[in-house]
């Protein structure tokens, strides 16, 4: 959880405490930020902080993220563009941008997916009643293999089988700080479910928004294409170790 060497690519401190920090861990998706950083420009929910991880992309994807800012000053209430100095995978990335994150509740995304306008502010209201420690909603897969998510209320029986859980909600820093952040040791797909289960581990418990807000892109390098379902049997074997509690088949 510690930070890595990075470079600071932009910094525009927010002139006030930002209500929620939103951020995206990008490597070589030069194609798809730009649309993910519309949609969170797009956001209902006010007080927005930017936080951007590039995870030493070797396309032109930081370039793009600093022409985006240059081109659409003010559109959040503050902006840090952060690229790490070597390639360290997506658990260091997130835990760099939580760590640099200026507000108490953090948005994460990945950089080729994008969101339904009222999705951060319904995860915050959501978060906010319940008094819980995260808010996540449905899914809705576009991309090449279209379709909803299976995302349902929380509940410790409904993580034993598989993850249902997307890594695209809202999250206290504290409970990532209690968490011990994303685990480094774990990849190739599975960082999300690992997160959840140390979650249910530690008694926290997130907020289902019953609603089809966040969109999670489908495409040729996608992690669920690329990465996943392909080391299945080792990341069992690794996650039944990790959580003895799951029942994974």
């Amino acid at each position: 959880m510690f930070p890595r060497p990075l470079t600071i690519a932009r910094d525009l401190p927010a002139a006030s405490p930002p209500a929620v920090s939103a951020i995206v861990t990008l490597f070589n998706y030069a194609g798809y930020v730009e649309e993910c950083l519309e949609s969170l420009a797009k956001q209902t929910q006010s007080g927005i902080e930017l936080v951007v991880v590039d995870d030493k992309s070797t396309d032109a994807g930081l370039s793009v993220v600093l022409g985006w800012l240059d081109r659409n000053k003010g559109a959040f209430a503050g902006a840090r563009i952060l690229q790490h100095t070597t390639n360290m995978g997506l658990s260091y990335a997130r835990n760099t941008a939580f760590f640099h994150a200026g507000a108490d509740r953090v948005f994460v995304m990945d950089a080729d997916n994008t969101l339904y306008p009222r999705a951060i502010e319904r995860c915050m209201q959501a978060m906010t009643d319940a008094g819980s420690a995260g808010a996540y909603t449905q899914l809705e897969f576009f991309g090449d293999r279209p379709g909803l998510g299976d995302a349902d209320f929380w509940s410790k029986e409904r993580f034993k089988p598989k993850n249902y859980i997307d890594a695209m909600a809202l999250v206290s820093k504290e409970a990532w700080r209690q968490v011990g952040g994303y685990d480094q040791l774990v990849a190739n797909g599975w960082e999300d479910y690992d997160f959840w289960c140390k979650f249910v581990e530690h008694d926290l418990a997130c907020t289902f928004v019953p609603e089809v807000l966040c969109r999670y892109r489908t495409h040729p390098a996608s992690m669920s294409n690329t990465e996943t379902n392909p080391n299945a049997g080792a990341l069992i074997l690794q996650m039944s170790i990790r959580h003895p509690w799951l029942d994974l088949q």
